[in-house]
This record gives C-alpha cells, sequence and structure tokens, in this order.
C-alpha cells in the first residue's frame, strides 16, 4: 500500500513538502490532535505548532495490484475469487469448509504482498496452496496436485501418493 493524494486544508497535495504546511501560516510543523480511518482513507485532524491553526487532512491508502505471470506468460490481476473456485473444485464432497479455503487463500495473498514483489508466478501461488491443502486434506491435495502440475499419466498420480505417504510417515 502506498498514500497518495493528501488533502491539506481542503486541498489536494502530491508532494511531502506542500502536504503538512498550515494552510493559514504556511509552517510545516502540526501536530495530530485527532486520527480516524474511514474507508480507504485517515482522516487526521492536525494543530500548527506555530499559530495554531486547526485543519485536516486525508491520507488516501491506494492498493498497488498484485499482478500474476501464468505459465503463457501472459499477465493478469491476482484474483482471490478464482483461487478460491480453484481449491472448493479440489474439496468437493469433501470435509472441507469454504470458510477453511478462504481464509487459505486470505493467508496466501498476505504472505505474496508481504514478499513486496508486484508480480508473482502462477507456480508459485500452486506450489503456496498445495503446501496449505496439504495440511488440510489429503485427497483435495492430490486432486490440485493433479491440475496445478498436469499429471499426464497414472506414474504421477503414483509419485504423488507415494511423497504423501512418505510425508505421513515421518
Amino acid at each position: 500500500m502506498c498514500v497518495s493524494d493528501i488533502i491539506a486544508g481542503g486541498h489536494y497535495a502530491k508532494k511531502a513538502s506542500d502536504i503538512m504546511k498550515c494552510p493559514e501560516c504556511g509552517c510545516d510543523e502540526s501536530k495530530v490532535i485527532d486520527s480516524r480511518p474511514t474507508e480507504n482513507k485517515v482522516r487526521r485532524r492536525r494543530e500548527c505548532i506555530n499559530c495554531a491553526f486547526r485543519f485536516t487532512t486525508y491520507e488516501i491508502i491506494e492498493e498497488i495490484p498484485l499482478m500474476v505471470i501464468k505459465k503463457d506468460n501472459s499477465i493478469e490481476p491476482f484474483d482471490r475469487e478464482k483461487l478460491v473456485d480453484r481449491l472448493c473444485r479440489a474439496t468437493v464432497k469433501r470435509p472441507v469448509k469454504l470458510e477453511t479455503l478462504e481464509n487459505m487463500v486470505e493467508e496466501i495473498a498476505a504472505e505474496l504482498k508481504n514478499s513486496l514483489q508486484r508480480e508473482v508466478t502462477s507456480e508459485k501461488i500452486g506450489e503456496l496452496a498445495l503446501h496449505k491443502l496439504k495440511e488440510i486434506d489429503d485427497v483435495a491435495y492430490i486432486r490440485f496436485a493433479s491440475v496445478y502440475r498436469d499429471f499426464n499419466d497414472v506414474d504421477s498420480f503414483m509419485r504423488i501418493i507415494s511423497e504423501l505417504k512418505d510425508d505421513k510417515n515421518k
């Protein structure tokens, strides 16, 4: 997230040096008296250190979209709903709640955003989802892996099942 377009004294300011200047006397020192979050912005009531004039600033929070690099090298915005849908398909007729999948996707999205990368490969997202599915449900893990890793034959299934068994025996 980044902060942009801060309104100082009713006017938009683009530079940090313009932002906190008192609209009355031009002093660039003020103190925050009150701060309240509102939808996609933070409202701050300020008081000038020099002349005690009070004014309001709004910090607008701007989301930087996370972009996904797909296998065919096309790029599209990260879509939480799309990932939830794919996970739902893997968990059909399994004892996994939708809420669990939604929480899992939120954790994945947070992890990706915290990595501070603007672009991430679909493979990375798939690996994160597989890692989390492995902890939740073995059958869903195998189903998701079969699509994600593009299994073409029975040997591919056998390999992942034996890997899963080995991990469970450890």
